[in-house]
């Protein structure tokens, strides 16, 4: 067995790589730099963990986020492997103390936020130790052209080039375009990198648009179905946090809430009910998740719909982290195009950013917004226009989301396109949505009256047709290139070149409606059935006892996974426990007796 197998064995408990892993670590321990976009749950911390644990030196892990390092060096630790952290969470003596240990050669792999890189203090150091690696996790907050940019990551740079040898730099994110991943290359500087993409799809997730003005019944018609799961319900506003988490609460359910207008010991609070399993829903804006690893998160449900197809992939993909079939929902009403608007025209301005890049990236965050409407709209399989948003191609059936789980009929809308198009040319192409419905519906509002579009030859020539069905037709005319939404705030509805051809009558427009759902086959977003269930809420409950004696979160210990092997192979020596998919020689050494005792016990008492 050569070293980086007898690691991933040794350490964390796998007898095989996962696809695009051992592809990295090979490139990286023959002192390449390297690009790795892989799926959230694909497991991009092995591919700089166990080279950091092989070079000589230290490994500097650049990390965004507190909980994500605390997450991760909490695992780290359980494995057996000496790590340690630099962020605003630790006090200035906590601090100080590992400054020292980094120093005297305790740790082989630290995280530190980029923030803290050009810190006096740390520089020095780092200019005194040998630094075999960089890692830059959640690399796509360095692009302008990425849903998470943080001017701090172009800072790394500079860390770089202080040191007194060029280290090996690898990167690595799970949601990047084209652009962001050729932003990543220039502005890290890799030299000459390898770059793999293992792929943006996620088998085992189940995807469904529901669109729905009565929100808060299909939430809770939801919960109630998997009132025995944990799963995140994500919402846009803070206000809308406290709005669904009370809902939540009055109807039995035990839900904990997380938005940044909390003090860090409620958020603090909030996330351990949570991660302990206290609390089995926990409702947040997207200021939660990032780093955090549970592993029984079955579902995952927007409330309402994100700014962009990156951000909500991420969040989605907190669902399933560790291979479980799980299910990603998205409540979806027009109404979260206008949130969004609001949300990206009233963002706070970042200081360390120019007018002109302010405007950039606002007018970036607006394209994204079409194409995560474009997603909420589309009757395509859902999977494939992820995929292919992320430039993967992918069949255009998936059979696992619930567009391809719809029976549609394509219909002749040439005449309503017609209507569509005509009205917003004769109204001057200086309207949005809303407005076009109203002319076209006949509406007899107060503005439609004072601007005299009640007397255009549009005016109420489709009166019959709901505001739903027009909307729905004027998305597919957009999605088409028939029609141009401009940015900002109150985007305005102009028709493209290419619409001739429907108003003359050369080509006919069909769309497709919906003629028969059904629901998906439980079979398939459910535990495996051979599982011995008695022996999986035994090994759960012992799970528990030890992840509250340590004071870490119980996936630390062993993930579900982890325990669904383990009630496969029913293992009763220390040899076959350590066969147990996840299972390391630390953690057999600190847990083995007990979960083979209770295994032992079970066994006998079912007589197999």
């Amino acid at each position: 067995m050569d070293k980086k197998h007898e690691i991933l064995k040794k350490y964390f408990g796998h007898s095989s790589f996962r696809t695009g892993q051992e592809l990295i670590i090979d490139k990286l321990l023959s002192g390449s730099d390297a690009l790795g976009i892989m799926p959230t749950g694909a497991g991009k911390s092995v591919c700089y963990q166990i080279p950091a644990l092989i070079f000589s030196g230290i490994t500097i892990v650049i990390s965004p986020l507190i909980s994500l390092m605390n997450d991760q060096v909490s695992s780290l630790v359980q494995a057996g492997i000496s790590a340690a952290y630099l962020n605003s969470s630790l006090t200035a003596q906590q601090y100080g103390r590992v400054l020292y240990n980094i120093e005297a050669g305790k740790y082989k792999i630290i995280y530190v936020a980029p923030e803290r890189l050009l810190t006096n203090n740390f520089i020095s150091i780092c200019q005194r130790i040998n630094i075999s690696m960089v890692a830059v996790d959640e690399a796509h907050c360095v692009s302008q052209w990425g849903q998470d940019f943080r001017p701090s990551y172009l800072k790394i740079v500079e860390f770089i080039n202080s040191l007194v040898k060029r280290p090996i730099v690898g990167a690595f994110t799970a949601t990047a375009t084209r652009s962001v991943r050729d932003d990543i290359l220039k502005i890290l500087r890799l030299n000459d990198p390898f770059v793999i993409t293992s792929g943006f799809d996620r088998p085992n997730l189940y995807f469904s648009v529901i669109r729905t003005k009565k929100k808060n019944d299909k939430l809770l018609e939801l919960l109630e179905e998997r009132r025995e799961s944990a799963g995140i319900v994500y919402c846009a506003t803070r206000k809308c946090v406290e709005e669904v988490c009370e809902l939540l609460t009055v109807n039995g359910f035990k839900a904990a809430r997380y938005h940044a207008g909390l003090t860090d010991n409620e958020r603090r609070c909030s996330q351990e009910d949570f991660v302990y399993d206290r609390k089995s829903v926990m409702v947040a804006t997207n200021a939660f998740g990032m780093g955090i690893d549970k592993s029984n998160v079955s579902f995952v449900i927007h409330y309402n719909m994100p700014k962009n197809i990156e951000s909500y992939y991420q969040e989605a993909g907190r669902a399933g982290r560790d291979g479980e079939e799980a299910e990603c929902f998205l409540l979806y009403s027009p109404a979260d195009v206008r949130t969004n608007q609001f949300l990206i025209e009233n963002s706070e301005p970042n200081p360390e950013l120019s007018r002109e890049q302010q405007e950039n990236i606002k007018n970036i965050e607006y394209a994204r917004l079409k194409y995560m409407t474009y997603y909420c709209t589309t009757n395509d399989c859902l999977r494939n226009f992820i995929l292919k948003y992320f430039g993967e191609k992918q069949k255009s059936y998936c059979g696992k989301c619930s567009n391809c789980l719809t029976q549609y009929e394509t219909v002749d809308a040439t005449t309503d396109a017609q209507k569509i198009l005509s009205c917003i040319i004769r109204t001057g192409q200086k309207y949005g949505k809303k407005m076009i419905c109203d002319v076209l519906r006949g509406s007899k509002n107060e503005k439609i009256t004072r601007l005299g579009l009640d007397n255009q030859s549009t005016y109420g020539i489709m009166s019959e047709t709901g505001e739903t069905n027009i909307r729905n037709i004027i998305m597919c005319l957009e999605e088409q290139g028939y029609i141009i939404s401009t940015a900002g705030e109150y985007p305005v509805l102009k028709v493209s070149p290419k619409c001739s051809e429907i108003l003359k009558g050369n080509i006919e427009f069909q769309i497709k409606t919906v003629k028969e759902r059904r629901k998906p086959d439980k079979q398939n977003i459910v535990a495996d059935t051979t599982v011995d269930d008695g022996l999986f809420n035994k090994l759960k409950l012992l799970r528990r006892e030890l992840a509250e004696a340590a004071k870490v979160p119980a996936y630390i210990i062993f993930s579900n996974s982890a325990l669904t092997d383990m009630c496969k192979k029913k293992p009763l020596t220390k040899d076959e426990f350590l066969n147990v998919s996840g299972v390391g020689n630390k953690k057999a050494e600190l847990y083995g007796d007990k979960f083979l005792k209770l295994i032992r016990e079970h066994t006998e008492s079912t007589g197999e």
